[in-house]
Protein backbone atom coordinates (compact mmCIF):
# COMPACT_ATOMS: atom_id res chain seq x y z
CA UNK A 1 0.00 0.00 0.00
CA UNK A 2 1.50 3.85 -1.09
CA UNK A 3 0.83 6.53 0.87
CA UNK A 4 -1.75 8.99 0.22
CA UNK A 5 -3.20 12.37 1.00
CA UNK A 6 -5.43 14.90 -0.16
CA UNK A 7 -6.00 16.58 -3.75
CA UNK A 8 -6.18 19.84 -3.06
CA UNK A 9 -6.88 22.31 0.04
CA UNK A 10 -10.42 23.07 1.51
CA UNK A 11 -11.77 24.84 4.33
CA UNK A 12 -14.29 24.50 7.26
CA UNK A 13 -15.91 27.14 10.01
CA UNK A 14 -17.29 26.46 12.76
CA UNK A 15 -17.04 26.54 16.76
CA UNK A 16 -15.08 24.56 19.12
CA UNK A 17 -17.74 22.70 21.43
CA UNK A 18 -16.04 23.92 24.99
CA UNK A 19 -14.50 27.43 23.87
CA UNK A 20 -17.19 28.22 21.70
CA UNK A 21 -14.83 29.90 19.60
CA UNK A 22 -15.38 30.28 16.24
CA UNK A 23 -12.68 28.71 13.87
CA UNK A 24 -11.62 27.96 10.17
CA UNK A 25 -9.85 24.84 9.69
CA UNK A 26 -8.14 24.07 7.11
CA UNK A 27 -6.84 20.63 5.64
CA UNK A 28 -4.22 21.11 3.05
CA UNK A 29 -1.99 18.02 1.14
CA UNK A 30 1.24 16.97 3.13
CA UNK A 31 4.59 15.63 1.78
CA UNK A 32 5.51 11.53 2.49
CA UNK A 33 6.14 10.56 5.70
CA UNK A 34 4.03 14.20 7.32
CA UNK A 35 1.67 12.08 9.08
CA UNK A 36 -1.14 14.17 10.69
CA UNK A 37 -0.16 17.53 11.69
CA UNK A 38 -1.82 20.91 13.32
CA UNK A 39 -0.41 24.43 11.99
CA UNK A 40 -1.98 27.42 14.42
CA UNK A 41 -2.12 30.36 11.94
CA UNK A 42 -3.18 32.92 14.48
CA UNK A 43 -0.16 32.58 16.35
CA UNK A 44 3.75 34.19 15.76
CA UNK A 45 5.79 31.54 13.60
CA UNK A 46 2.36 29.50 13.08
CA UNK A 47 3.93 26.55 15.67
CA UNK A 48 3.41 23.08 14.60
CA UNK A 49 2.11 20.55 16.29
CA UNK A 50 1.96 16.71 15.47
CA UNK A 51 -0.62 14.43 16.10
CA UNK A 52 1.19 13.00 18.53
CA UNK A 53 0.15 10.95 21.86
CA UNK A 54 3.44 11.83 23.70
CA UNK A 55 1.85 15.55 23.47
CA UNK A 56 -1.35 14.55 24.85
CA UNK A 57 -2.16 16.76 28.65
CA UNK A 58 -5.70 16.37 29.36
CA UNK A 59 -8.50 13.72 28.58
CA UNK A 60 -11.38 15.06 31.03
CA UNK A 61 -13.60 16.46 27.69
CA UNK A 62 -11.89 15.26 24.82
CA UNK A 63 -8.58 14.78 23.59
CA UNK A 64 -6.02 18.20 24.05
CA UNK A 65 -2.65 18.54 22.93
CA UNK A 66 -0.15 20.41 23.93
CA UNK A 67 3.71 21.30 22.70
CA UNK A 68 5.61 24.01 23.95
CA UNK A 69 2.70 25.94 25.03
CA UNK A 70 0.70 25.70 22.09
CA UNK A 71 -2.60 24.24 22.35
CA UNK A 72 -4.61 21.45 20.26
CA UNK A 73 -8.17 20.96 21.77
CA UNK A 74 -10.63 18.01 20.66
CA UNK A 75 -8.98 17.07 17.30
CA UNK A 76 -10.47 13.21 18.23
CA UNK A 77 -13.06 13.50 15.09
CA UNK A 78 -11.10 15.08 12.96
CA UNK A 79 -8.14 12.37 13.12
CA UNK A 80 -10.95 9.90 12.84
CA UNK A 81 -12.30 11.32 10.04
CA UNK A 82 -8.49 11.12 8.31
CA UNK A 83 -7.98 7.21 9.68
CA UNK A 84 -11.25 6.43 7.98
CA UNK A 85 -11.07 7.87 4.90
CA UNK A 86 -7.35 6.11 4.49
CA UNK A 87 -5.32 8.88 4.56
CA UNK A 88 -1.76 9.17 5.93
CA UNK A 89 -0.45 12.63 5.25
CA UNK A 90 -2.76 15.60 6.41
CA UNK A 91 -1.51 19.46 7.40
CA UNK A 92 -4.62 20.85 9.53
CA UNK A 93 -4.31 24.72 9.93
CA UNK A 94 -6.57 26.35 12.59
CA UNK A 95 -7.07 30.08 13.64
CA UNK A 96 -8.07 28.73 17.21
CA UNK A 97 -6.92 26.16 19.85
CA UNK A 98 -9.87 24.02 19.28
CA UNK A 99 -11.33 22.56 16.40
CA UNK A 100 -14.93 22.92 15.20
CA UNK A 101 -17.59 20.40 16.49
CA UNK A 102 -19.80 20.62 13.61
CA UNK A 103 -22.73 18.28 14.05
CA UNK A 104 -20.65 16.44 16.70
CA UNK A 105 -19.26 13.82 15.04
CA UNK A 106 -16.87 13.25 11.76
CA UNK A 107 -19.55 13.45 9.14
CA UNK A 108 -18.60 17.08 7.82
CA UNK A 109 -15.05 16.31 7.58
CA UNK A 110 -15.28 13.46 5.78
CA UNK A 111 -17.81 15.14 3.03
CA UNK A 112 -14.82 17.97 3.12
CA UNK A 113 -11.96 15.17 2.02
CA UNK A 114 -14.54 13.49 -0.48
CA UNK A 115 -14.84 16.74 -2.33
CA UNK A 116 -11.42 17.16 -2.95
CA UNK A 117 -10.73 13.90 -3.67
CA UNK A 118 -7.43 11.60 -2.22
CA UNK A 119 -3.94 10.99 -4.14
CA UNK A 120 -1.49 8.54 -3.85
CA UNK A 121 1.78 9.02 -2.89
CA UNK A 122 5.57 7.32 -4.15
CA UNK A 123 6.42 6.05 -1.29
CA UNK A 124 5.06 2.59 0.53
CA UNK A 125 3.20 2.91 4.00
CA UNK A 126 4.00 1.81 7.41
CA UNK A 127 1.84 -0.38 8.98
CA UNK A 128 3.25 -1.83 12.48
CA UNK A 129 1.78 -5.53 12.44
CA UNK A 130 0.39 -7.10 16.08
CA UNK A 131 2.31 -10.27 16.50
CA UNK A 132 1.37 -10.61 20.65
CA UNK A 133 -1.89 -9.62 22.50
CA UNK A 134 -0.86 -5.72 23.96
CA UNK A 135 -2.98 -4.17 26.72
CA UNK A 136 -3.60 -1.45 28.62
CA UNK A 137 -5.74 -1.25 32.04
CA UNK A 138 -6.62 2.00 33.60
CA UNK A 139 -7.44 0.44 37.41
CA UNK A 140 -9.49 2.74 38.79
CA UNK A 141 -12.19 2.57 36.19
CA UNK A 142 -11.52 -1.05 34.80
CA UNK A 143 -11.66 0.79 31.00
CA UNK A 144 -9.63 -1.55 28.87
CA UNK A 145 -8.09 -1.77 25.60
CA UNK A 146 -6.81 -4.68 24.13
CA UNK A 147 -4.90 -5.45 20.15
CA UNK A 148 -4.92 -8.94 19.04
CA UNK A 149 -3.46 -9.90 15.84
CA UNK A 150 -5.29 -10.09 13.02
CA UNK A 151 -5.62 -9.36 8.82
CA UNK A 152 -7.29 -6.40 9.22
CA UNK A 153 -7.42 -3.38 11.59
CA UNK A 154 -10.63 -3.86 13.16
CA UNK A 155 -12.26 -2.03 16.26
CA UNK A 156 -14.62 -3.52 18.72
CA UNK A 157 -16.25 -0.72 21.33
CA UNK A 158 -18.10 -2.35 24.15
CA UNK A 159 -19.90 0.10 26.52
CA UNK A 160 -21.94 0.23 29.82
CA UNK A 161 -22.44 3.64 31.61
CA UNK A 162 -24.89 1.65 34.67
CA UNK A 163 -27.93 3.89 33.71
CA UNK A 164 -31.39 3.02 32.65
CA UNK A 165 -31.70 5.02 29.80
CA UNK A 166 -27.97 4.18 28.24
CA UNK A 167 -27.04 0.73 29.24
CA UNK A 168 -24.81 -1.85 27.38
CA UNK A 169 -23.42 -1.27 24.38
CA UNK A 170 -21.70 -2.75 21.62
CA UNK A 171 -20.26 -1.46 17.97
CA UNK A 172 -17.91 -3.03 15.73
CA UNK A 173 -16.21 -1.70 12.89
CA UNK A 174 -14.42 -4.78 10.76
CA UNK A 175 -12.55 -2.23 8.25
CA UNK A 176 -11.93 0.95 7.85
CA UNK A 177 -13.88 0.95 4.82
CA UNK A 178 -16.96 0.65 6.86
CA UNK A 179 -16.04 4.19 8.73
CA UNK A 180 -18.23 6.36 5.79
CA UNK A 181 -21.11 4.65 6.01
CA UNK A 182 -21.48 2.86 9.83
CA UNK A 183 -19.28 5.33 12.13
CA UNK A 184 -18.55 9.01 10.78
CA UNK A 185 -22.03 10.03 11.53
CA UNK A 186 -22.14 9.54 15.04
CA UNK A 187 -22.25 12.23 17.49
CA UNK A 188 -20.90 13.18 20.86
CA UNK A 189 -23.23 12.59 23.62
CA UNK A 190 -23.43 13.69 27.47
CA UNK A 191 -25.35 12.78 30.07
CA UNK A 192 -27.83 15.28 32.23
CA UNK A 193 -25.65 15.27 35.21
CA UNK A 194 -22.37 15.68 33.40
CA UNK A 195 -24.10 18.62 31.31
CA UNK A 196 -25.04 20.45 34.35
CA UNK A 197 -21.69 20.38 35.54
CA UNK A 198 -19.96 21.36 32.46
CA UNK A 199 -22.32 24.44 32.24
CA UNK A 200 -21.60 25.41 35.73
CA UNK A 201 -17.94 24.92 34.92
CA UNK A 202 -18.35 27.83 31.49
CA UNK A 203 -17.92 24.76 29.28
CA UNK A 204 -19.42 23.57 26.19
CA UNK A 205 -19.92 27.74 25.23
CA UNK A 206 -20.26 25.82 21.37
CA UNK A 207 -22.95 22.83 22.28
CA UNK A 208 -26.23 22.87 20.99
CA UNK A 209 -29.29 20.49 20.79
CA UNK A 210 -27.67 19.86 17.18
CA UNK A 211 -24.24 18.58 18.15
CA UNK A 212 -24.62 16.88 21.12
CA UNK A 213 -27.23 14.23 21.95
CA UNK A 214 -27.98 14.83 25.98
CA UNK A 215 -28.94 11.52 27.74
CA UNK A 216 -31.75 12.43 30.76
CA UNK A 217 -30.48 10.45 33.64
CA UNK A 218 -32.23 12.16 36.35
CA UNK A 219 -35.26 14.54 36.55
CA UNK A 220 -34.88 18.18 35.82
CA UNK A 221 -35.61 20.80 37.95
CA UNK A 222 -37.15 23.57 36.68
CA UNK A 223 -33.94 25.93 37.54
CA UNK A 224 -32.34 23.42 35.42
CA UNK A 225 -34.46 23.39 32.32
CA UNK A 226 -34.30 27.17 32.38
CA UNK A 227 -30.00 27.26 32.62
CA UNK A 228 -30.62 24.59 29.40
CA UNK A 229 -32.75 26.96 27.49
CA UNK A 230 -30.39 29.52 28.03
CA UNK A 231 -27.20 27.43 27.08
CA UNK A 232 -28.53 26.31 23.66
CA UNK A 233 -30.61 29.39 23.19
CA UNK A 234 -34.14 27.48 23.04
CA UNK A 235 -37.64 28.94 24.01
CA UNK A 236 -38.28 25.39 25.71
CA UNK A 237 -37.16 22.16 25.75
CA UNK A 238 -38.51 18.38 26.65
CA UNK A 239 -37.37 15.00 27.04
CA UNK A 240 -38.44 12.53 24.17
CA UNK A 241 -39.83 8.88 25.65
CA UNK A 242 -36.47 7.36 24.92
CA UNK A 243 -35.08 9.72 27.71
CA UNK A 244 -32.48 11.82 25.20
CA UNK A 245 -33.15 15.47 24.90
CA UNK A 246 -35.46 16.69 21.98
CA UNK A 247 -34.29 18.09 18.44
CA UNK A 248 -32.54 14.98 17.58
CA UNK A 249 -33.09 11.46 16.53
CA UNK A 250 -30.81 8.85 16.86
CA UNK A 251 -29.10 7.85 13.73
CA UNK A 252 -28.93 4.36 15.12
CA UNK A 253 -30.24 2.62 18.50
CA UNK A 254 -26.52 2.20 19.54
CA UNK A 255 -25.06 5.53 18.47
CA UNK A 256 -23.62 6.10 21.55
CA UNK A 257 -21.16 2.96 21.20
CA UNK A 258 -20.84 3.90 17.77
CA UNK A 259 -18.91 7.79 18.71
CA UNK A 260 -17.17 5.97 21.55
CA UNK A 261 -15.60 3.63 18.73
CA UNK A 262 -15.25 6.82 16.52
CA UNK A 263 -13.12 8.37 19.33
CA UNK A 264 -10.99 5.30 19.73
CA UNK A 265 -10.09 5.64 16.02
CA UNK A 266 -9.47 9.28 16.31
CA UNK A 267 -7.34 9.02 19.42
CA UNK A 268 -5.38 5.69 18.36
CA UNK A 269 -4.34 7.73 15.26
CA UNK A 270 -2.03 9.77 17.69
CA UNK A 271 0.17 6.59 17.66
CA UNK A 272 1.77 7.74 14.45
CA UNK A 273 1.87 4.53 12.58
CA UNK A 274 -1.03 2.48 10.99
CA UNK A 275 -1.56 -0.93 12.92
CA UNK A 276 -2.87 -3.90 11.47
CA UNK A 277 -4.73 -5.77 14.60
CA UNK A 278 -7.98 -6.17 16.08
CA UNK A 279 -8.54 -3.46 18.86
CA UNK A 280 -10.71 -4.49 21.84
CA UNK A 281 -11.96 -1.80 23.66
CA UNK A 282 -13.95 -2.04 26.86
CA UNK A 283 -15.47 0.95 28.03
CA UNK A 284 -13.01 2.87 26.37
CA UNK A 285 -12.26 6.85 27.28
CA UNK A 286 -9.84 9.82 26.38
CA UNK A 287 -7.70 9.08 29.08
CA UNK A 288 -7.35 4.90 28.28
CA UNK A 289 -7.29 5.58 24.68
CA UNK A 290 -4.42 8.03 25.08
CA UNK A 291 -2.79 5.90 27.51
CA UNK A 292 -2.74 3.02 24.94
CA UNK A 293 -1.74 4.78 22.13
CA UNK A 294 1.10 6.14 23.83
CA UNK A 295 1.93 2.36 25.11
CA UNK A 296 1.71 0.88 21.68
CA UNK A 297 3.65 4.07 20.37
CA UNK A 298 6.53 3.63 22.60
CA UNK A 299 6.55 -0.46 21.93
CA UNK A 300 7.07 0.68 18.05
CA UNK A 301 9.91 3.31 18.53
CA UNK A 302 11.52 0.68 20.49
CA UNK A 303 11.19 -1.99 17.84
CA UNK A 304 12.38 0.86 15.32
CA UNK A 305 15.64 1.67 17.29
CA UNK A 306 16.22 -2.01 17.41
CA UNK A 307 15.21 -2.57 13.57
CA UNK A 308 14.06 -6.13 14.34
CA UNK A 309 12.73 -7.50 10.99
CA UNK A 310 10.59 -10.79 10.61
CA UNK A 311 11.83 -13.27 8.64
CA UNK A 312 9.53 -16.68 7.21
CA UNK A 313 11.77 -19.77 8.43
CA UNK A 314 10.09 -22.43 7.06
CA UNK A 315 10.05 -20.73 3.05
CA UNK A 316 11.94 -22.05 0.68
CA UNK A 317 15.50 -21.03 1.20
CA UNK A 318 17.10 -18.80 -1.62
CA UNK A 319 20.74 -21.15 -0.45
CA UNK A 320 20.49 -23.93 1.05
CA UNK A 321 23.59 -25.63 2.76
CA UNK A 322 24.75 -27.25 -0.15
CA UNK A 323 24.01 -23.70 -2.47
CA UNK A 324 26.23 -22.29 0.62
CA UNK A 325 29.37 -24.56 0.34
CA UNK A 326 29.46 -23.38 -4.00
CA UNK A 327 30.26 -20.14 -2.48
CA UNK A 328 31.85 -20.17 0.75
CA UNK A 329 35.24 -22.22 1.29
CA UNK A 330 34.05 -22.75 4.84
CA UNK A 331 32.98 -25.76 6.18
CA UNK A 332 32.22 -27.27 9.45
CA UNK A 333 32.72 -26.34 12.45
CA UNK A 334 33.58 -23.22 10.68
CA UNK A 335 30.65 -22.76 8.28
CA UNK A 336 28.73 -20.31 10.59
CA UNK A 337 25.25 -20.18 8.19
CA UNK A 338 22.94 -22.83 7.01
CA UNK A 339 20.20 -20.98 4.71
CA UNK A 340 20.26 -17.98 3.09
CA UNK A 341 16.20 -16.34 3.22
CA UNK A 342 16.81 -13.33 1.14
CA UNK A 343 19.29 -12.04 -1.73
CA UNK A 344 19.59 -9.02 -3.93
CA UNK A 345 22.49 -6.88 -5.28
CA UNK A 346 22.58 -4.78 -1.86
CA UNK A 347 21.39 -7.07 0.42
CA UNK A 348 21.64 -10.22 2.13
CA UNK A 349 19.95 -12.13 4.98
CA UNK A 350 20.99 -15.52 6.42
CA UNK A 351 20.10 -17.98 9.03
CA UNK A 352 21.70 -20.10 11.67
CA UNK A 353 20.42 -22.40 14.04
CA UNK A 354 22.52 -22.76 17.11
CA UNK A 355 22.16 -26.28 19.08
CA UNK A 356 24.45 -27.11 21.81
CA UNK A 357 26.31 -29.18 19.63
CA UNK A 358 28.11 -26.69 18.64
CA UNK A 359 32.17 -27.46 18.81
CA UNK A 360 32.88 -23.89 20.55
CA UNK A 361 29.95 -24.32 23.37
CA UNK A 362 32.88 -27.68 24.96
CA UNK A 363 35.25 -24.65 25.66
CA UNK A 364 33.04 -21.69 25.57
CA UNK A 365 31.22 -20.90 28.83
CA UNK A 366 30.46 -25.33 29.12
CA UNK A 367 29.02 -24.25 32.44
CA UNK A 368 26.75 -21.52 30.83
CA UNK A 369 26.88 -21.78 27.19
CA UNK A 370 27.36 -18.71 25.33
CA UNK A 371 27.84 -18.15 21.41
CA UNK A 372 31.19 -16.30 21.41
CA UNK A 373 30.65 -12.29 19.62
CA UNK A 374 33.48 -13.13 17.43
CA UNK A 375 31.69 -16.07 15.96
CA UNK A 376 28.52 -13.62 15.91
CA UNK A 377 30.70 -11.49 13.35
CA UNK A 378 32.13 -14.07 11.42
CA UNK A 379 29.07 -15.13 10.68
CA UNK A 380 27.68 -12.47 9.49
CA UNK A 381 30.59 -11.39 7.18
CA UNK A 382 29.99 -15.33 5.83
CA UNK A 383 26.48 -13.89 4.81
CA UNK A 384 27.96 -10.92 3.42
CA UNK A 385 30.55 -12.53 1.92
CA UNK A 386 27.58 -14.71 -0.26
CA UNK A 387 26.45 -11.29 -0.79
CA UNK A 388 29.81 -10.25 -2.45
CA UNK A 389 30.44 -13.46 -4.13
CA UNK A 390 27.15 -13.40 -5.74
CA UNK A 391 28.07 -10.90 -7.81
CA UNK A 392 30.81 -12.82 -10.01
CA UNK A 393 30.44 -15.96 -12.68
CA UNK A 394 33.16 -17.89 -10.41
CA UNK A 395 32.99 -17.56 -7.11
CA UNK A 396 34.52 -21.08 -6.44
CA UNK A 397 38.03 -19.28 -7.35
CA UNK A 398 37.26 -16.85 -4.68
CA UNK A 399 38.32 -16.47 -1.35
CA UNK A 400 37.06 -13.43 0.90
CA UNK A 401 38.94 -11.49 3.38
CA UNK A 402 38.81 -9.14 6.09
CA UNK A 403 39.96 -5.43 5.65
CA UNK A 404 38.08 -3.57 8.38
CA UNK A 405 35.55 -3.62 11.37
CA UNK A 406 33.77 -0.88 13.16
CA UNK A 407 31.39 -0.19 15.32
CA UNK A 408 30.98 -3.50 17.17
CA UNK A 409 28.43 -3.75 19.70
CA UNK A 410 26.88 -6.42 21.47
CA UNK A 411 23.24 -6.07 22.58
CA UNK A 412 22.07 -9.80 23.75
CA UNK A 413 23.37 -13.12 24.63
CA UNK A 414 22.80 -16.01 21.94
CA UNK A 415 22.18 -19.28 23.41
CA UNK A 416 21.45 -22.85 22.29
CA UNK A 417 18.55 -23.43 20.76
CA UNK A 418 17.97 -19.85 19.42
CA UNK A 419 17.32 -18.80 15.56
CA UNK A 420 20.36 -16.08 14.17
CA UNK A 421 19.27 -14.07 11.89
CA UNK A 422 21.51 -12.02 9.57
CA UNK A 423 21.23 -9.16 7.89
CA UNK A 424 23.70 -7.06 5.81
CA UNK A 425 23.43 -4.53 3.69
CA UNK A 426 25.32 -2.53 0.99
CA UNK A 427 26.53 1.10 2.70
CA UNK A 428 27.90 1.90 -0.70
CA UNK A 429 28.68 -0.23 -4.19
CA UNK A 430 31.17 -3.26 -4.81
CA UNK A 431 33.80 -1.59 -6.54
CA UNK A 432 37.47 -3.41 -7.62
CA UNK A 433 36.18 -6.38 -5.30
CA UNK A 434 35.64 -4.54 -2.13
CA UNK A 435 32.68 -4.71 0.02
CA UNK A 436 31.16 -2.46 2.41
CA UNK A 437 28.19 -3.38 4.46
CA UNK A 438 26.08 -2.64 7.72
CA UNK A 439 25.58 -6.23 9.33
CA UNK A 440 23.03 -7.35 12.02
CA UNK A 441 22.24 -10.20 13.76
CA UNK A 442 19.00 -10.96 15.23
CA UNK A 443 17.64 -13.79 17.80
CA UNK A 444 14.28 -13.94 19.75
CA UNK A 445 12.82 -10.86 18.26
CA UNK A 446 15.63 -8.92 19.30
CA UNK A 447 18.81 -7.06 17.99
CA UNK A 448 21.84 -9.13 19.37
CA UNK A 449 25.06 -7.45 17.80
CA UNK A 450 25.80 -5.29 15.03
CA UNK A 451 28.65 -4.04 13.08
CA UNK A 452 30.14 -2.29 9.81
CA UNK A 453 32.28 -4.54 7.83
CA UNK A 454 34.25 -4.36 4.68
CA UNK A 455 36.00 -7.14 3.21
CA UNK A 456 37.65 -8.02 0.04
CA UNK A 457 37.24 -10.94 -2.54
CA UNK A 458 40.50 -12.12 -4.37
CA UNK A 459 41.03 -14.57 -7.08
CA UNK A 460 42.95 -17.83 -6.33
CA UNK A 461 45.64 -17.92 -8.83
Amino acid sequence: MKQTTIASEISLKGVGLHTGQEVTMTFKPAPINNGFTFIRVDLEGQPIIEADANYVVNTQRGTNLEKRGVMIQTPEHVLAALVGCDLDNVIIELDASELPIMDGSSKYFVEAIEKVGIVEQDADRKVYVVKEVITYTDESTGSEITVIPSDEYSITAMVDFGTKVLGTQNATMKNVSEFKSEISSCRTFSFLHELEALLNHGLIKGGDLNNAIVYVDKEISPETMENLKKAFNKDSISVKPNGILDNLTLHYPNEAARHKLLDVIGDLSLIGTRIQGKIIANKPGHFVNTQFAKKMSKIIKLEERNNVPTYDINQDPVLDIHGIMNLLPHRPPFLLVDKILELSDTHVVGLKNVTMNEDFFVGHFPGAPVMPGVLQIEAMAQTGGILILSTVPDPENYLTYFMKIDNVKFKNKVLPGDTLFFKCDLISPIRRGICHMQAYAYANGKLVSEAELMAQIVKVK
